[in-house]
């Protein structure tokens, strides 16, 4: 926000993940008016969970777009997940709002419109990070499993396992707190026409249902994790048992020796 204040257009809400960034006709930085049809102008909306959600940028100008954000990145992931969802306008529309496939028809476009649409796009795509991080849990996981049933063992270390722990658990707050998958958009609850948008590309991007799959997933590594807890210290229960019994072994020849050594 600091070195952008140019491009900065303040907040109509007290949302504070997120900013807006206009590039362009900066004469009109506040986007007045009931509609952006027709402008010159890019939008970008930084959320800072980490996704970015482009509005008018030609393909061949979004990494030079990009470039802006990374340099206040505290992290690049190593590879860039990206989607594409098509806004229309159309002033002589009958109803506020129509649907199609992979794309929104409005009316026209404003800014509220924009904050509303793109915090949908930012939650999918950042989900969609987290659904691949948990599929990789899940892989592993299948992947020890179908090794216990063949060998009747396995070899995972509890550092590892405590690790896959803290990733799950953090995936699954970062989701809930970060995205903030189950909060209403502030100008969703203040205007029945953005509600209806941000119902709409919820229902259209199934960000409920991606999440319950998240969950399922979830659970599914946290019973391995729970089973595999318990055989490891069933493994170190063994292994303590097993020393006691080497020690008192031991302690029994050391007395049997000094009987033997004192009686000669």
């Amino acid at each position: 926000m600091e070195q952008n204040k140019q491009n900065f257009i303040p907040p109509s809400s007290r949302m504070t993940n997120y900013i807006v960034l206009k590039f362009g006709n900066l004469a009109d930085s506040y986007g007045t008016g009931p509609s952006i049809s027709g402008s010159n102008c890019c939008y970008m909306v930084v959320f800072q969970y980490g996704s970015i959600v482009l509005f008018n940028v030609p393909e061949h100008e979004v990494d030079g777009y990009l470039k802006i954000i990374e340099k206040h990145a505290s992290g690049l992931l190593p590879e860039m997940r990206k989607d594409e969802y098509e806004v229309r306008e159309m002033p002589t529309l009958n109803t506020w709002m129509q649907g199609g496939l992979d794309y929104i028809m409005l009316q026209f476009l404003n800014i509220d419109g924009i904050r509303t649409i793109g915090s949908v796009l930012g939650q999918s795509i950042a989900l969609d990070y987290y659904v691949r991080q948990v599929d990789g849990m899940v892989a592993e996981f299948t992947d020890i499993n179908r090794g216990m049933e063949k060998t009747g063992t396995f070899t995972m270390d509890s550092k590892k396992l405590f690790q896959i722990v803290g990733k799950a658990n953090s995936n699954l707050a970062d989701v809930i707190l970060k995205l903030g998958l189950f909060e209403r958009s502030d100008i969703a609850w203040k205007n029945a026409k953005y509600a209806q948008i941000w119902e709409y590309l919820r229902d259209e991007f199934e960000l409920t249902q991606r999440f319950a799959s998240l969950d399922f997933k979830l659970k599914f590594v946290e019973h391995n994790i729970r089973f595999l807890q318990e055989i490891l210290q069933n493994r170190k229960s063994d292994f303590l048992e097993w020393l006691i019994i080497v020690l008192i072994s031991a302690e029994i020849v050391i007395s049997l020796y000094d009987l033997i050594t004192k009686s000669l």
